[in-house]
């Protein structure tokens, strides 16, 4: 049976007009519910300060609530087995601090997992220098002068830092193996007992984040030789770095990084990644990192996995020996 003239020309008007719409583009992936944004340490250190400043900043880029979690233990590691365990929706994210990826995986005894194999990276966050410091008093005034006096002294000089297997531990054993010396390692439960020690005089040095260093230099209450970093900090600009004062093969930081669990939809870690580095394009979050002396590393999540392996493989020759339950 036929159709009348006016009932076939509205039918093809409606055909054509449909095929004429715009199309909507899929919806982008996003997390399911609140997201978990585990720290590995406990509440009121740099890296549970630093991921209170990121959340509510992920949260707006995502538009979902992001909630810091603190799963202190195991150097930072319990927080990302944690993660590991979770489902991969995105509900559960991990701030990581690169000592846990790429120095704990060689001195943890009895880790469960392996950050290299078993996270998603997402994408990187920041990055950050120590620095070195004496006492105010001590006669130490370059790093020339503390080479001598450990070199004249072995085994008398000592140092401090957060903990076995931290960032500025590490940074005191490759010191001691690029330069050939005897250095004593005193390990603290966080930064601020071991810098209130250097600063009494009872610690010969100390390795510290520039960000949380910075204050009692400028206070004179510890003298600064040099910044671990390639480049000067902006924060400490008159201070030279470890190549400039005389060891040039010398140049190591830290980082963070946001990682999710294993077998994320690439989709979703997309999103994440996207959401992520938009944050870090911002001039108010870029300001409060300058605050405290990071610096914004705004890239992908395969810059960051092979930033991790590259210092994985230089700390693995440095921690020969070092071992933590």
């Amino acid at each position: 049976m036929s159709l009348n003239r006016p009932r076939r020309a509205l039918l093809i008007t409606l055909a054509a007009s449909a095929l004429a719409a715009p199309q909507l583009a899929p919806a982008q992936p996003t997390p399911a519910g609140p997201v978990r944004l585990l720290v590995g340490y406990a509440a009121g250190g740099p890296v549970d300060a630093m991921a209170r400043i990121f959340a509510p900043a992920l949260a707006q880029a995502l538009g979902a609530n992001v909630l810091v979690e603190n799963k202190p233990g195991a150097s930072g590691a319990l927080a990302g087995e944690l993660t590991v365990g979770a489902a991969a929706d995105g509900g559960t994210l991990f701030f990581a601090a690169s000592p846990t990826i790429t120095i704990v995986p060689h001195i943890q005894k009895k880790m469960r997992y392996d950050p290299a194999r078993d996270l998603t990276p997402l994408a990187p966050l920041l990055s950050y220098a120590n620095v070195l410091v004496v006492p105010k008093d001590s006669p130490v005034r370059s790093l020339a002068d503390l080479l001598a006096l450990a070199r004249a002294n072995p085994g008398k000089v000592f140092y401090g830092s957060a903990g076995v297997g931290a960032s500025n531990h590490l940074s005191g054993e490759l010191l001691a193996a690029q330069a050939k010396l005897q250095l004593v390692h005193v390990p603290y439960k966080g930064n601020a007992p071991a810098m209130n020690d250097v600063i009494g005089g009872q610690l010969q040095m100390m390795f510290d984040i520039v960000g949380g260093a910075q204050k009692y230099i400028l206070a004179g209450q510890v003298r600064a030789l040099a910044v671990t970093s390639a480049a000067r900090n902006p924060m400490l600009p008159d201070v030279p770095t470890m190549r400039e004062a005389g060891l040039p093969g010398y140049a190591v930081g830290g980082w963070y990084g946001l990682y999710g669990p294993p077998r994320m939809a690439p989709a979703l870690a997309e999103r994440l990644a996207d959401a992520t580095r938009r944050v870090l394009a911002t001039a108010d979050f870029q300001a409060r990192l300058a605050a405290l002396g990071y610096s914004p590393w705004s890239g992908t999540g395969e810059q960051l996995a092979a930033q991790a392996a590259r210092e994985r493989a230089l700390w693995g020759t440095v921690t020969q020996g070092i071992e933590i339950e």
